[in-house]
């Protein structure tokens, strides 16, 4: 029989097959019409690299020229003819800068019967950036709200004020061509204008409700920001057409499959997680403990983005801290475990996805004079679950539709 920490690994490797874009790409592309014009390929974010190479796979030397804008490590090689650019994240850096640049050249001066196909994945709203403030005082608020615990949507209603591609002023520059937007939604509820900040959709938050961000975590901004924060974004735009190609809702029910395929009965419970990482862990946790003595195997599956407040200035991510908080509760129940991935495969500023514990890693780490409790403090889930080989590492995958939580009770 499979050990639990099998069972997770094989959850896992199959649920991110299933949700990489290559099918639902080029399912999306015999959609859109053809043109007589120039096709122009723009793709960003941390599956911007797998998105193209699918668009490149069906039209090839149609695409008149491009751009890949993707996270440092996330490029495989060569597409074609377009041009691969790696940039920072979580926060932008020169090559952001640079790279964006490159793209907004490359649609400038389009005419009405060119296309842009624009391949849109999660992170895009750092990869993607020519900022209104200076890069300095740019990565200082991006740093600063990161820090905060405030939500992506949060993150992405100040980020797109500030920004000359966000917010839908991608859309706007490449006019008159029209814009076919194809993405892959990393955001709960897949919020259009909020995925990477909506660079090609018309922008749904309030100035309002951008001041009101500012405040309620006071963020230090200069006067031209908040001078930036009180301009309206587009709120129309009538030369975009947008499909949706996957989410993590299809990642959980991706997951739900294969863990039957294993002999478990699984409980979906939301795709809608969204709450500080580590009271996921101790509410999966607190599941285990009342399912613990069914006579059958199940496994409970949630998907969402979590938040992590920093509190100290230890090493982790917000899906080592969902595990690493469910370890404690799962102390003793023989045979369970709680995984929890990002489906891009990094999790935090980390070489890891995420994190896996099972019923013996409270004691394991107690052996070893590490207090999870203190280690959660610091903000350090990555190094403790170094010592219990409960680091979950895929390298980058290709996709990127948030995150997958995971509790294993095997019979």
């Amino acid at each position: 029989m499979q050990s639990v920490r099998e069972d997770a690994d094989y959850i896992i490797a199959e649920a991110l097959k299933a949700s990489l874009p290559d099918t639902a790409v080029k399912k999306a592309l015999k959609e859109i019409p053809e043109s007589n014009g120039k096709t122009v390929l723009i793709a960003v974010g941390k599956a911007a690299w797998q998105m193209a190479q699918a668009a490149w796979d069906e039209l090839g030397n149609d695409i008149s020229c491009g751009a890949v804008v993707t996270k440092y490590g996330h490029s495989k090689g060569k597409i074609g003819n377009l041009e691969i650019y790696e940039a920072g994240h979580p926060v932008s850096d020169d090559n952001t800068y640079i790279a964006t640049s490159r793209c907004l050249e490359l649609v400038s001066d389009l005419k009405k019967q060119d296309r842009v196909l624009f391949l849109l994945s999660g992170g895009g709203s750092a990869l993607f950036e020519v900022p209104r403030v200076s890069p300095e005082e740019n990565q200082s608020i991006t740093k600063q709200l990161l820090a905060s615990g405030a939500d992506i949507v949060e993150i992405n209603t100040i980020r797109k004020r500030l920004s000359k591609v966000k917010g839908g002023r991608f859309a706007l520059l490449c006019k008159p061509a029209h814009v076919f937007t194809i993405v892959l939604s990393d955001i709960i509820g897949d919020p259009l204008d909020m995925i990477a900040s909506g660079p090609a959709y018309p922008d749904s938050s309030t100035t309002q409700q951008a001041l009101k961000i500012a405040d309620k975590y006071n963020l230090i901004l200069s006067e031209e920001a908040v001078k930036l924060l009180k301009e309206d974004t587009p709120k129309e735009l009538d030369n975009v057409t947008t499909y949706v190609t996957g989410s993590v809702k299809q990642l959980c029910v991706s997951a739900s499959e294969s863990a039957e395929k294993l002999g478990y009965s699984p409980m979906f419970l939301t795709a809608c997680l969204s709450c500080e990482a580590r009271e996921a862990g101790s509410m999966l946790a607190s599941i285990a403990k009342d399912h613990f003595y069914s006579n059958k195997s199940l496994a409970f599956i949630m998907g969402g983005e979590t938040v992590v407040h920093l509190t100290g200035k230890g090493k982790g991510g917000r899906n080592q801290e969902i595990a690493l908080s469910a370890a404690i509760g799962l102390n003793g129940l023989k045979n369970c475990a709680v995984f929890s991935v990002g489906s891009d495969g990094t999790d935090g500023p980390t070489d890891a996805a995420g994190g896996y514990i099972d019923s013996n890693t409270f004691e394991n780490l107690k052996e070893k004079g590490i207090d999870i409790s203190a280690v959660l403090k610091d903000n350090d889930a990555y190094n403790a679950l170094k010592q219990s080989n409960g680091l979950i590492i895929t390298g980058p995958t290709g996709t990127n539709v948030n995150d997958l939580s995971v509790l294993l009770i095997k019979k």
